[in-house]
């Protein structure tokens, strides 16, 4: 494989994003993401895609540039106004985050996609990665899990309007602000809570920093309606595979309700950021969290020594 010395983050590292140095005072942040629609509304759509493509960029610390958009049409099936609400309402996403739009590619496919190609800037000396986390750093998650768990009953159409409401504001939600408060306070460590679930997600964080972590089940957020959807089946085919793949390094408690499983790896669209910060600074971060309007922030466990690699839900 090619080696470059000012490759600061690459593929290898299973990270949300690359990250390039170009100077002593400036890297570039590469990330991208695109995917089929999970609301009937195409400008809904084209905000969660946007705010879930700009997200790896925030996760890196990095302040977001440009974008372009990557959209895959049905042009003989669908309506160019439906393609029209949907890059209005991902430029709409952009412009909140000031992010310039400086172009894009489309293809005509059977099955429409949407999403963005993000470029942003960081220091070299602050890029924040999922490798950061030390034993002693206190876990800060900063959305409610169950956006996958909603979305499927969602498209089953037994998804209550309030909670269709809430879960659709929570994934239009940029994670800028709760970037900003981490960088602000000084953490160790972040990563974005995505498709493979909060403990896909936090695993890889622990075996990327050689670390173990205690996750407290009763202490993270989630959708109420969640726990409801998933008891009547309602759970995405994403959750079993996450669920397989991270069967050897995640041990839960006997005794914890299955329900936790469901939504420890149910994936994730546009989630929050998972935040590893110094114990002693945790409350510090709570409040600076709240104070940039981020609202259903919580401590969900504690990084440890050992056993490396490994998560333990209590």
């Amino acid at each position: 494989m090619l080696t470059d010395s000012n490759l600061i983050v690459g593929f290898d590292k299973a990270d949300d994003a690359g990250v390039y140095k170009l100077s002593d005072k400036l890297a570039i942040i590469q990330t991208v993401d695109f995917f089929t629609p999970i609301v009937d509304d195409p400008y809904t759509f084209g905000q969660i895609a946007a705010a879930n493509a700009l997200s790896d960029v925030y996760a890196m610390g990095g302040k977001p540039l440009t974008a372009m958009n990557l959209v895959c049409f049905p042009i003989k099936t669908m309506g160019l106004e439906i393609l029209r609400e949907m890059l209005r309402g991902g430029l709409e996403k952009l412009v909140e985050a000031q992010t310039t739009l400086v172009g894009g590619h489309s293809v005509e496919d059977p099955e429409l996609k949407y999403g963005l190609s993000v470029t942003g800037v960081v220091h070299p000396d602050k890029v924040l990665t999922n490798a950061g986390a030390r034993p002693g750093d206190s876990l800060v998650l900063t959305k409610l899990l169950g956006t996958g768990i909603i979305n499927t009953a969602m498209k089953a159409a037994l998804a209550s309007p309030q909670a269709i409401e809430k879960v659709t504001a929570s994934m239009c939600q940029l994670n800028q602000a709760a970037s900003l408060a981490a960088q602000e306070v000084g953490v160790h460590g972040i990563t974005d809570i995505t498709g493979f679930g909060f403990l896909g997600h936090a695993g890889e964080m622990a075996r990327a920093s050689a670390v173990g972590m205690n996750i407290e089940a009763a202490a993270v957020p989630f959708f109420p309606e969640a726990k409801d959807y998933a008891a009547r089946g309602l759970i995405p085919a994403g959750t079993y595979r996450n669920r397989e793949f991270c069967q050897s390094w995640v041990d839960f408690e006997p005794e914890l309700s299955a329900f936790y499983a469901d939504i420890f790896f149910d994936p994730q669209t546009s989630g929050g950021l998972l935040i590893s910060v110094p114990g002693n600074k945790a409350e510090v971060l709570l409040k600076a969290l709240k104070e940039k309007g981020v609202k259903t922030v919580a401590i969900v466990g504690e990084v440890i020594a050992e056993p490396t690699g490994k998560i333990l839900v209590r």
